[in-house]
């Protein structure tokens, strides 16, 4: 997710949320921390959203993932990805880093079928965090860099959303699907039609989002679907882009308010009170190692390979050094980690949590170590 505004200060937001709910998870005031989260509502128009998580989760993220969904149609049709040659090391570093971290994740556990769901949890980053720390990095660093993180994150987001929609969907309504389809086809045609009226594609999306979550897919889903109907083209009407208006009114939605509620309703876990024996022992250090160590060296290691055999060449400018700590960076995987962590395990808060311990633990150690290469390796002011 591209940030709109200060990205240093949406990444420090989005720790300072994290932060709070580890304090919260660990303080007196615990048991009204997740009372008031995963507790029942007194009421609720829809019921399969009994808890404010659940309307957190499966309805604000359904917003987030609309504006991924926008900027993943925006850089493939008019952007980094619009043609083959630009496409090459991205795709090939995301694939390659979305790979490694699920093998380095199986390996750890073993192959403990009880475990085997999670193999997911360390294949994505997180592109707000990702991009704060780069930013709190500073000046001296090229500007392909940034470019080369943020279209690798766009490919790791459409790979996130097809493991979601393919993975983690374990029964289907097809009388809800039909629905879904039939709402998504008026506005893929609506769509063609440039037609320029947001109001319009905002009461359809929200019927689309209502039966894909009633059809067993994953709610959100109905978020990228719905944005890859959006016209990127200027309306015939009014002769702007509909599709841009949207990403950039959205864009501080998501940065400002969604992710650090996302944040701060999901990364509360108790440090020292989770269960560390039997299979779930495994689990934190598998999702830790996944981050940590897979994702660096899938995406290191597919930008060396390529480089070297002519596939594409390293982003304009950039030293080994550099593209490391890039690298190592890309393993912060906190957002999509957490929630792909609720998907994988939904009858077992307690794989949840140690998942958790994985994903803060993983994800910090990228933050530092990608943070000191790339500062040991800027250019001089």
């Amino acid at each position: 997710m591209r940030l709109a505004g200060g990205e240093a200060g949406a990444a420090l937001l989005l720790m300072g949320a994290a932060a709070a709910a580890i304090g919260l998870a660990n303080s007196p005031w615990h048991d009204g921390y997740h009372h008031a989260l995963h507790g029942p509502l007194a009421w609720t128009p829809i019921a399969k959203l009994a808890s404010l998580e659940l309307w957190i989760n499966d309805g604000l993220m359904a917003l987030f993932f609309f504006v991924v969904g926008l900027e993943i149609k925006r850089e493939v049709l008019d952007g980094q990805l619009a043609s083959p040659e630009r496409r090459r090391l991205p795709v090939l570093a995301a694939i390659a880093g979305m790979a490694l971290p699920a093998l380095v994740y199986l390996a750890v556990t073993g192959g403990q079928p009880a475990l085997a769901p999670g193999w997911a949890i360390p294949a994505a980053t997180d592109i707000a965090f990702a991009v704060g720390v780069l930013a709190l990095v500073g000046r001296g660093l090229p500007a392909s860099l940034r470019l080369f993180l943020l279209t690798v994150a766009i490919v790791d987001d459409l790979g996130a959303v097809a493991i979601i929609a393919l993975a983690y969907t374990p029964s289907i309504a097809l009388g809800w699907l039909g629905i879904a389809a039939a709402i998504l086809l008026v506005l893929a045609l609506l769509g063609l039609r440039r037609f320029p009226h947001a109001s319009v594609y905002a009461v359809l999306a929200a019927g689309l989002w209502f039966a894909v979550l009633h059809s067993g897919v994953h709610a959100t889903v109905a978020g990228v679907l719905a944005a890859f109907t959006i016209p990127l083209a200027p309306s015939r009407e009014n002769g702007d882009s509909l599709l841009l208006r949207l990403e950039h009114g959205l864009a501080p939605w998501n940065a400002y308010l969604i992710v650090p509620l996302f944040g701060f309703a999901n990364a509360g876990v108790a440090l020292g009170g989770g269960q560390t024996e039997g299979h779930s022992a495994a689990l934190p250090l598998a999702v830790a190692a996944g981050l940590f160590v897979g994702k660096q060296a899938g995406i290191f290691g597919a930008i060396l390979l390529a480089e070297r055999t002519g596939f594409a060449e390293r982003p304009a400018g950039a030293t080994t050094r550099q593209l490391w700590g890039l690298s190592v960076l890309c393993g912060i995987g906190f957002t999509m980690s957490l929630f792909i962590a609720n998907l994988a395990f939904p009858a077992n808060p307690e794989l949840v949590d140690q998942a958790k311990l994985g994903i803060v633990g993983g994800s910090i150690l990228a933050a530092l170590l990608g943070f000191v290469l790339l500062r040991a390796g800027r250019e001089p002011d």
